[in-house]
């Protein structure tokens, strides 16, 4: 008969629980708190104890990682990619192995904007105090006084930070796609000012202070009688979280506390604040924003807080699977029009890259950003099939959130262009399912003629 692991461990904890039931009140005291820990805690956490210390290098060196020439990130000795599960049966300590990791990883991207993109970081809010909580965005040197175009990077949700479109992308797949360097170096060279946003960084984190046991300055304000039951149920409390404890954080990690950085304490704040501070003094003729995933909401709450003022200075932009939602953040009417003239929405699909894309809500196209450009390769030859809606083969085009931005690309940089040339030329861009049918139709055949 086989014994399950989680059996083996919570024996020891049934056997104790059946032989103190016997006992006194003490006993009991004991079952109580067997009970309470039984109830209250899982596998997972008991297997905690016997895990390894939860201490990272801090480079990558120090994890025997680097980017080769291709931006991907290898083995140093061996060449392979980065393995998560580097220790079996240890999911939580592999997660938090991976999550040092992408803290050196943000790092390591923000070192390339500085040195390989040449932008400045620039320390928010700017009339910041020398103790209060920071954050800093990235400008180009000219963001501020190119006289024509400005170009807006704001990324999405969760742990990444300026500069990148998605971690894992950068962990797993290559700085281009996972990074906005290409957006970056691209918008540069055709002439645009550059301004990128740091959305998700939002407080910093502190150790919480130990809270002081506090006692009344006279005993007489409460009955001793009462005192004494408060006493004892204090310590009874106390036994029962210390033999919970054990179990719970045998790592003993720090409680940590947060401290929200003033007028940028969420993405749409940070936005918002980007803009009056930034964006509106820039001197651009032409602002494009380019906003992934949650970037998209928060631009959306930008247009209603600004609406005015958004209208008269952004010229187009490109939102990449968006998670924004008209309807819920309560756009006004004119600002949907708005949108449907001037936004793009490029969502994960199976279909061509700028084929028409249905959708249920009233704000502007979406269209696919899958880029299904399929190269062969066999010994003595590389075939260029070129666009093809659905493949199965492992160079295809993906339906991938994350990867929406990258694959998009080339299609944002051309609707940008099209739609400055339409604001020359007093026009605005249309995009309809028939003009993209028949753009792809094009880039097919000149494709296949290659």
């Amino acid at each position: 008969m086989s014994i399950s692991l989680s059996s083996l461990i919570f024996l020891p904890i049934w056997i104790s629980t059946a032989q103190i039931q016997q006992g006194g009140p003490d006993e009991k005291e004991k079952t109580t708190a067997l009970k309470d820990l039984l109830s209250r805690i899982n596998l997972d956490e008991l297997m905690r104890k016997d895990e390894p210390p939860l201490d990272f290098p801090d480079t990558l060196e120090g994890f025997e990682y680097a980017f080769n020439e291709k931006g991907q990130l290898r083995h140093i000795k061996t060449g392979e990619p980065f393995v998560f599960n580097y220790r079996e049966d240890l999911h939580r300590w592999n997660q938090k192995r991976y999550e040092a990791l992408g803290e050196i990883i943000t790092k390591y991207v923000y070192e390339l904007l500085e040195k390989e993109c040449h932008l400045q970081k620039v320390s928010i809010p700017v009339d910041a105090t020398e103790s209060e909580p920071k954050s800093f965005i990235f400008m180009s040197e000219d963001a501020l006084t190119n006289p024509q175009k400005l170009m807006v990077l704001i990324h999405g949700s969760g742990v990444v930070r300026a500069g990148q479109w998605a971690r894992r992308l950068i962990i797993n797949e290559d700085l281009d796609s996972g990074t906005q360097i290409p957006f970056i170096k691209r918008a540069v060279d055709e002439g645009y000012g550059v301004i990128v946003l740091n959305p998700n960084e939002n407080y910093i984190e502190v150790e919480k202070p130990k809270m002081r046991k506090q006692s009344s300055a006279d005993g007489t304000d409460e009955p001793a009688e009462k005192r004494e039951r408060k006493d004892r149920v204090s310590k009874e409390t106390k036994k029962r979280r210390d033999f919970y404890e054990k179990y719970r954080n045998p790592q003993k990690e720090k409680e940590m506390m947060q401290l929200f950085i003033r007028e940028n304490g969420s993405p749409e704040e940070h936005a918002v604040y980007v803009w009056d501070h930034f964006i509106a003094q820039s001197a651009a003729e032409s602002v494009f924003f380019v906003a992934h995933s949650y970037g998209g909401l928060a631009f959306v709450e930008l247009m209603i807080q600004r609406e005015a003022d958004v209208k008269s200075k952004v010229t187009a932009v490109a939102l990449t699977d968006s998670v924004h939602n008209v309807w819920h953040q309560e756009a006004g009417k004119t600002i949907r029009e708005w949108m449907r003239e001037n936004c793009c929405n490029w969502v994960s699909s199976s279909e061509p890259l700028d084929t028409s894309v249905e959708s249920m809500l009233p704000d502007c196209p979406r269209v696919s950003a899958v880029y299904n450009y399929i190269i062969c390769t066999s010994k003595n030859k590389t075939t260029h099939l070129g666009l093809i809606p659905e493949t199965s083969d492992g160079r295809a085009g993906t339906d991938r959130h994350e990867l929406t931005s990258w694959k998009s690309f080339p299609s944002i940089f051309k609707f940008f262009a099209e739609a400055s040339q339409a604001k020359s030329s007093s026009q605005k861009p249309t995009l309809t399912r028939r003009s993209h049918r028949i753009k792809h139709e094009e880039l097919v055949k000149r494709l296949r003629k290659t």
